[in-house]
């Protein structure tokens, strides 16, 4: 496009940069506010046998996770798969725009686990659940939706957008996955290991690090 005058074209040649700029920087947690987290609000949920020591640490601001295959559930009544996670507390949800950010990192030879998920929902017991599969991240079992993420540190920032609908996942500052959710329900963050049905490794681990919960403000 040919401007009469320079001044002009170089305005207009500014601004496209610019935006392109304010783009590729925006920050997944841009118009969200914290919301302060304290120890109560970490509930690790481990087999119902072990103790705690033998399945979780926290050293160093590292929250380190593991469990095995054959592990027993976290409640001597449940059915479900073993797991190791952390279970964010008295933060529950209903409505609006919530998100949750944490660094994780999933040592090679975990495999069939489920690393984060949003517990909770109208159709189903999970609105998310992303889990690792030799070193790739899917969506369930079914969708990939990242690869390569064995034994290095990424940064997780998953987005729920109850009234909208919607749920919204962040790799390392990039959108990754977006999908519609399973409507709303009792719904709260969950993060660490938790086994799928089928296709698991003997053992498996997870660590996190500055986990935080963020709330859009209406």
């Amino acid at each position: 496009m040919d401007f009469p005058n320079k001044n002009v074209g170089f305005l207009v040649a500014f601004l496209i940069a610019a935006n392109i700029f304010l783009i590729c920087c925006a920050d997944p947690t841009d118009g969200f506010t914290n919301v302060p987290l304290t120890i109560e609000n970490f509930e690790i949920q481990r087999p119902y046998d072990i103790p705690l020591e033998e399945r979780y640490s926290f050293k160093n601001g590292t929250h380190r996770l593991w469990v095995y295959a054959d592990d027993k559930p976290h409640d001597p009544n449940s059915r479900t798969q073993p797991r190791t996670e952390v279970r964010i507390s008295g933060l529950d949800y209903s409505s609006g725009v919530w998100q949750f950010e944490g660094y994780a990192f999933v040592p090679n030879g975990t495999s069939g686990a489920t690393i984060v998920q949003i517990h909770g929902a109208s159709h189903g017991a999970t609105t998310i659940i992303l889990r690792i599969y030799n070193g790739d991240m899917r969506y369930y079992s079914g969708q990939v939706v990242a690869t390569d993420l064995y034994d290095k540190w990424f940064r997780v920032n998953l987005i729920h957008d109850v009234d909208g609908g919607k749920v919204t996942l962040f790799l390392d500052g990039i959108e990754k996955f977006q999908t519609k959710d399973q409507g709303p329900g009792d719904l709260y963050f969950k993060c660490g290991v938790y086994a799928a049905p089928a296709n698991i490794s003997y053992y498996m681990e997870a660590r996190w690090r500055g986990i935080k919960i963020y709330k859009k403000q209406c």
